[in-house]
């Protein structure tokens, strides 16, 4: 069965904008728990802490953790590698289910970019 876009109906989409333009994110349905493994391990990662732009954060909190992603997602993007840029957009969903659309900060910030949540307007 199709849903919105002519995708299969439980298929996602995360709006991902950058510099003013919109990209939707089509994340397949189950993709989040099937990579809970790989999502446990990045945590794990961030629990060491991480250094956001110029700053140190021992233990970033889960809005910090989807930044910090949405700077890889940006990485994928621009290195045009769909499937990592998919995975990173299944883990700020998983995190953040409300999530209605990233706007992601390319002046240097990564805390600056914006995760908008809530129902959609």
């Amino acid at each position: 069965m199709l849903g919105w876009h002519g995708l299969p109906a439980d298929d996602m989409i995360l709006n991902v904008t950058i510099n003013e333009h919109a990209y939707p994110i089509r994340i397949p349905d189950g993709m989040p728990e099937e990579a809970a493994d790989m999502f446990a391990r990045m945590d794990a990662d961030m629990n060491q802490g991480w250094q956001m732009s110029r700053v140190w954060v021992d233990h970033p909190d889960t809005l910090q953790r989807c930044q910090i992603v949405a700077d890889r997602l940006l990485t994928a993007m621009e290195n045009q590698n769909q499937e990592l840029a998919t995975m990173m957009a299944a883990y700020i969903v998983a995190r953040t289910p409300d999530v209605r659309e990233v706007v992601i900060d390319t002046d240097g910030d990564m805390t600056q970019t914006r995760i908008e949540r809530g129902a959609q307007p």
